[in-house]
């Protein structure tokens, strides 16, 4: 009797044993077809892939070849006295050349003062030409003299470069004031004002383009009008 209880209950254990082992394989599947099938129609987790590890120091590293450039600087004076020449155009008298001297001060980096005293000509207006032979000014009184005096601000200060090893020092700048110009028999108070540009070629000396409108009142035609008189110039500065 015994050993007919111990056989039964071996064999149901057995039975048992069995069945587990059906089962983990079946359940193991069917996990991973639900995950399967969760993917597949969108509705399962994405895994988070681990953090990439960020390297030490500069992932690219450039390879600059650095050049050697010597940039004058502006010589330690504040002064600036030069010369300049250019064409001036004088209202209904035509255009000549108009020459003269500077002389500044630099106040500050940006701010300067300025005093220029220039000459010019006046040709024929269109009613001398016209007339066949009468003239509204002498040769003397045609002779057209001004004196000014700027204030001037370097608006864009930066450096330009010829070829590949110099750089020099730039600066555009802008100035207006106030003056007299002597034309036509009368002194006649001026306004004057225009921009230029300062390119220093050495410690010392620099190149000046500008260009200025001197404006003053006149009335030898009959009536009175403010002339305006385009100045147009190259000059060359020396600082001390």
């Amino acid at each position: 009797m015994e050993s007919w209880f111990r056989l039964l209950f071996l064999e149901r254990v057995s039975l048992r044993a069995v069945k587990l082992t059906l089962f983990i394989p079946l359940f193991a599947f069917g996990i991973s077809g639900c995950a399967a099938t969760k993917n597949l129609f969108g509705f399962g987790e994405e895994e988070t892939p681990p953090p990439a590890e960020i390297p030490e120091g500069q992932v690219i590293e450039p390879e600059v070849e650095r050049r050697e450039i010597r940039e004058p600087e502006i010589d330690s004076e504040d002064f600036e006295i030069g010369a300049f020449a250019g064409i001036m155009s004088i209202e209904d008298f035509g255009s000549d050349l108009v020459y003269g001297v500077r002389l500044a001060y630099h106040v500050t980096e940006g701010f300067f003062v300025e005093g220029s005293v220039g000459q010019s000509e006046g040709g024929l207006t269109s009613f001398e030409i016209l007339s066949g032979g009468a003239q509204l000014l002498s040769v003397s009184e045609r002779t057209l003299t001004y004196y000014n005096l700027n204030v001037g601000y370097n608006v864009l200060p930066g450096e330009g470069f010829v070829g590949e090893g110099r750089a020099f020092n730039t600066a555009l700048y802008i100035s207006a004031g106030l003056g007299s110009t002597s034309f036509a028999g009368d002194n006649r108070f001026t306004v004057n004002f225009g921009a230029g540009y300062r390119f220093l070629l050495n410690d010392s000396i620099a190149l000046h383009v500008d260009f200025r409108d001197h404006l003053f009142d006149i009335d030898l035609l009959g009536e009175e009008k403010t002339a305006h008189n385009l100045e147009g110039t190259l000059g060359v500065t020396w600082f001390f």
